[in-house]
């Protein structure tokens, strides 16, 4: 028997009322729950000992709440909203447009869907299997598709008027679980024969902006108003303290609180009247504010402790060499079907198992092209380290960072084909599955297909495949661990 369950509350596109969110923070209290979460896909988690289990679940059934327990068949939709007007830089995409777009979703999606302002990078572009990105024409959005178990990404060759991504959304997704996904082509007639919507053509790509993580923490000024940003070190939130943050927005009559992808809360529209109420809650529960950028820039699994000790390790790493962190964001991934955000990654693979159980693990470090988190083509940095190697190692991929990006009009950073040609002393050569990110690596050859160390990949059989996804040969694309 489990002793603790986990429950995840969806609050789609990262939007809750204090009201609701009020009601199942009672529920939590009487089943004996002190603290919850925001996860990375804006929901709101649980973790409930199996005692009181029933207690909550009584609760969540009499007030007719949607919740999930040790599963996460409905995914939440994830919506760039909790940055609207505090972090805005779109001109046509306004708090009433992403209230149209999450109204006509009438169904739970069983795909993870997205919703993202072009012009902002402080919510994920790409993580959902289906991705919907403002364009610069007015009430039209981009889709872009990435079939599940994939990291296939490709374009809807239409633009979809607002009011009609919901339909559109439960078509592509009726016709990918139902059908399957052969190619781009068949999935676009598939679902034109299904249903008609309002488009018009797509004839370019979205452009991505260069990543820049604002500053989400603490008391703001926007405009004429105040914004509260609340992030914890351990992402754990009393539930008095937001019970009293929820009381004080119905007081004060603010209707909306918004979850960052961050696992942080943004509460807008603070009047400078309640400006001393704020502070009086925040002194009240003792919550501290303005915490070290480099400290908000990570993005660590939803439920798993591993990651949030990693997380510490590293920043108080930096904290004591003084590293220089600014235009970057982390992810930590230590399983391997999970998916986080971030400009460096940090992968945690088992090098020996008995049965399921990893015991020793080895670390990769990987950043993305561009060093911009929504780029999908990870580049090898350094693979197979000890865990008291890494913090080492992140500190030269960070200093390697800022010294290209302080040369004017230098790219900051090299494709893994630029890398071959412009390093003069080039390091290992790996090969990469561009699907699941798999990297074959000749010195440790591929155990689970009986291919030995010191294998070069040319040595390889043509019919050799990803371990992990089944993708050919063929498809696996040179990139280059540097040393």
């Amino acid at each position: 028997m489990r002793d603790y369950y986990h429950v995840k509350i969806n609050l789609p596109g990262g939007i809750a009322s204090p009201g609701f969110l009020k009601e199942v923070l009672l529920a939590a209290r009487e089943a004996n729950v002190h603290q919850v979460r925001f996860g990375a896909r804006q929901q709101l988690l649980i973790t409930a000992h199996y005692e009181d289990m029933r207690f909550l679940e009584k609760s969540l059934k009499n007030a007719a709440m949607r919740y999930e327990v040790n599963t996460d068949r409905n995914p939440n939709i994830v919506s760039s909203y909790c940055g609207e007007d505090v972090f805005r830089t779109g001109q046509w995409l306004l708090a009433n447009e992403y209230h149209w777009v999450l109204d006509c979703f009438d169904y739970q999606p069983s795909l993870k869907v997205n919703i993202s302002d072009s012009n902002q990078s402080f919510t994920p572009f790409f993580t959902g299997n289906l991705n919907f990105i403002s364009s610069p024409e007015p009430h039209f959005w981009y889709l872009y598709v990435r079939p599940k178990q994939s990291n296939v990404v490709f374009r809807w060759r239409e633009l979809v008027y607002t009011n009609e991504i919901g339909k559109l959304a439960n078509a592509v997704e009726t016709c990918l679980l139902e059908d399957g996904f052969i190619d781009e082509e068949t999935l676009f007639a598939s679902v034109n024969a299904r249903i008609q919507y309002i488009s018009q053509p797509a004839t370019t790509e979205v452009e991505l902006p260069s990543f820049s993580l604002p500053y989400y923490e603490g008391f703001n000024r926007y405009e004429s108003r105040t914004w509260l940003g609340l992030y914890r070190r351990d992402e754990l939130f009393s539930v008095d303290f937001l019970l009293d943050v929820c009381a004080l927005c119905m007081k004060t009559k603010i209707g909306e609180m918004c979850v960052t992808p961050w696992k942080s809360l943004i509460i807008k529209g603070i009047e400078d009247q309640y400006r001393g109420d704020w502070s009086s809650i925040l002194g009240k529960h003792n919550i501290n504010v303005r915490h070290a950028a480099n400290e908000l820039a990570w993005q660590t699994e939803d439920h798993h402790e591993e990651g949030s000790v990693l997380k510490k390790e590293l920043i108080q790493y930096f904290d004591k060499h003084d590293t220089r962190t600014f235009g970057l964001c982390f992810g930590i991934q230590t399983r391997s079907k999970s998916e986080v955000f971030g400009s460096v990654l940090i992968k945690k693979r088992p090098l020996l198992r008995i049965g399921q159980l990893a015991l020793f693990s080895l670390y990769d470090i990987y950043y993305t092209e561009n060093f911009n988190p929504n780029s999908r083509r990870l580049v090898a940095f350094e693979r197979g380290l000890y865990r008291m190697q890494l913090a080492v190692q992140l500190e030269k991929l960070c200093r390697r960072f800022s010294n290209q990006r302080s040369k004017p009009g230098m790219q900051l950073a090299f494709t893994a084909e630029e890398e071959l040609q412009q390093q003069p002393a080039p390091g290992k050569v790996l090969h990469q599955c561009p699907h699941c990110f798999t990297v074959y690596d000749p010195e440790y050859g591929d155990e689970q297909q009986n291919v030995p160390p010191d294998t070069p990949f040319e040595s390889l059989s043509e019919s050799y495949c990803c371990g992990v996804c089944g993708s050919g040969k063929a498809e696996m694309e040179v990139v280059l661990e540097v040393v």
